[in-house]
């Protein structure tokens, strides 16, 4: 890829599985072109990859066939943190080695770090690698427009970051506000404020790769000026299914990947163990909300 920067609809993959629990490197291909097709900015593999889940040889798999799916047409984005800076810093170097474009790094939140910690974490790392780092500001560990902003100035790396720490609409102000040029800010949380943190200085979105069209087609709509257009598309296509994802838990992979296995994208809608169990009634109000997006005879209700 080019040096270029990234700003737009980045959508992060989920991970399809076979039944077995294995990667589904041919449904991985399929979602992949799926997105790339629809026009996205970029494509990321993290945490709503399931990376958390993964061995170190599921990392370095789903990381390789990724990079060699897009084969360079989009840019790729690893997420390379960890709870420990040597292991941050041994993911950042893999992901390089096998051709990322950039990382995306969470700060350790296994415990609760100091905001001096998470600055030597981040300098690590960026002493480790030579492409750019997305700093991720998450609940479990929160990073201000002040520390994100020490440590852009002392790390040459670290020119982007996605807000997700709520209310996500005023930190994205707060950090835009903060850092001007010197960070591109991206929205995250599903893509469920994207508007709305464009409004506020957000330079894209990293949603689900479920609706890639609908994502885009709000970008495009807000880039030309045209809000009420980026707002009827918003609201008719994505909504409804980040209002059913955003209840709580992790329920929001199973409802992403039965639309993908809708879509006929992806073969199975597991999500690996443990993960929040989706009870009858939520399951059929999945099934009549994707009903309305893709009808089919598919639905996982019993």
């Amino acid at each position: 890829m080019t040096s270029a920067a990234i700003r737009g609809v980045v959508p992060i993959l989920v991970t399809p599985f076979h039944p077995d629990g294995s990667i589904d490197e041919e449904s991985l291909a399929r979602l992949i072109e799926f997105n790339v097709a629809a026009g996205v900015h970029g494509l990321g593999v993290a945490l709503g990859s399931e990376v958390f889940k993964f061995n170190e040889a599921e990392r370095a798999q789903i990381t390789r066939s990724t990079i060699k799916a897009v084969n360079g047409r989009v840019p790729v984005i690893i997420n390379s943190g960890a709870a420990g800076t040597d292991l941050a810093v041994f993911y950042s170097r893999a992901a390089e080695a096998a051709g990322a474009d950039a990382l995306m790094v969470i700060p350790p939140s296994f415990m609760p770090v100091s905001s001096d910690e998470i600055f030597d974490y981040y300098k690590a790392i960026d002493a480790a690698v030579g492409i750019p780092i997305i700093l991720q500001d998450v609940p479990q560990g929160p990073i201000s427009p002040g520390l994100a902003l020490r440590i852009a100035d002392a790390c040459r790396n670290v020119t982007y970051i996605k807000v997700e720490t709520v209310p996500v609409t005023g930190k994205v102000h707060a950090m835009s506000s903060a850092a001007g040029d010197r960070l591109t800010i991206f929205g995250g949380a599903g893509g469920s404020y994207f508007i709305e943190e464009l409004r506020r200085g957000a330079h894209g979105t990293m949603p689900f790769c479920s609706q890639p069209a609908d994502f885009v087609a709000v970008w495009d709509a807000f880039q030309r000026g045209d809000e009420a257009a980026a707002r009827q598309r918003f609201d008719a296509t994505i909504m409804a299914v980040n209002r059913l994802g955003n209840q709580g838990g992790d329920i929001f992979y199973a409802i992403h990947k039965q639309l993908l296995v809708r879509r006929g994208i992806i073969r199975h809608a597991l999500v690996r163990s443990p993960t929040t169990a989706v009870d009858p009634i939520t399951q059929r109000e999945i099934d009549e909300l994707l009903a309305t997006i893709v009808p089919t005879s598919v639905a996982f209700g019993a």
